[in-house]
């Protein structure tokens, strides 16, 4: 049977610094994800990001369609808003109590390309789903969420309650392990990155980790699970950033 491994240590490496992925960064964190050029420009020199450079940059991302521009302010296009909101699920996810159900899906399209498979997969794996076998994907119904409409198209939803023992199934499902020591290993990273770029880079991998946390029900997880450390870690950065731009919440 596949492990679901995209939330592994491979998935959570950290990546070079870029003006780009700086850019995103900084917009990603605050609300509504817009910034004047200035702010820009002042917030990316730590990172080693001249003015020219990000200029540059940001002309490429307007082109691409990453974001949009108005006079001298720059904001995420509506493709990148939908990754702003995948971000903050990621850190502040909408669960509730469990009672023992499990969310199934079971792919019934068929005939389908390489192309389309691999992004009906992603969806799903973006849902915090499962596979358990080929087209079938379930997880516990702890999530305050519905599925998308649009999942009735390729795919027939259940409420399951699965013989197997739920310990067993969610060690079937998910490589635990080794997401929480890829957790631990990036929270001693970030914690011991004393330079901006070293701790920004460190908190980008986390970001990115925290979307392959399955976010199970805690009595499924091990007693010393660290998803709500790094979640609380993330936070606090994003507030630092926040504040950086002079953006409050209300």
């Amino acid at each position: 049977m596949r492990m679901n491994v995209s939330a592994g240590p491979e998935a959570a490496a950290l990546r070079p610094l870029s003006a780009r992925s700086v850019v995103l960064s900084m917009l990603l964190a605050v609300h509504p994800p817009e910034l004047p050029v200035k702010d820009l420009v002042r917030l990316v020199e730590p990172f080693g990001v001249g003015g020219s450079t990000l200029r540059a940059a940001l002309s490429r991302m307007v082109a691409a369609g990453d974001l949009w521009r108005t006079d001298a302010v720059y904001g995420l296009s509506e493709r990148l808003l939908a990754r702003q909101r995948r971000q903050d699920d990621a850190v502040h996810p909408r669960t509730r109590a469990w009672h023992g159900d499990w969310e199934m899906v079971v792919i019934t399209a068929t005939g389908r390309g390489a192309a389309e498979r691999a992004e009906l997969r992603a969806r799903l794996t973006a849902l915090r789903l499962a596979e358990l076998r080929e087209g079938v994907w379930l997880r516990p119904a702890n999530l305050d969420r519905a599925l998308p409409d649009e999942l009735s198209q390729v795919a027939a939803t259940y409420t399951a309650r699965p013989d197997e023992p739920a310990h067993d199934l969610v060690a079937r499902l998910w490589p635990l392990d080794a997401w929480a020591g890829t957790a631990r290993a990036l929270l001693t990273h970030a914690t011991g990155a004393p330079a901006p770029a070293a701790r920004f880079t460190a908190f980008a991998a986390i970001v990115r980790h925290l979307l392959g946390d399955p976010v199970l029900p805690p009595s499924l997880l091990p007693a010393d699970w660290p998803g709500p450390e790094l979640r609380t870690a993330y936070a606090g950065y994003q507030r630092e950033v926040a504040a950086s731009v002079g953006w409050r919440e209300e």
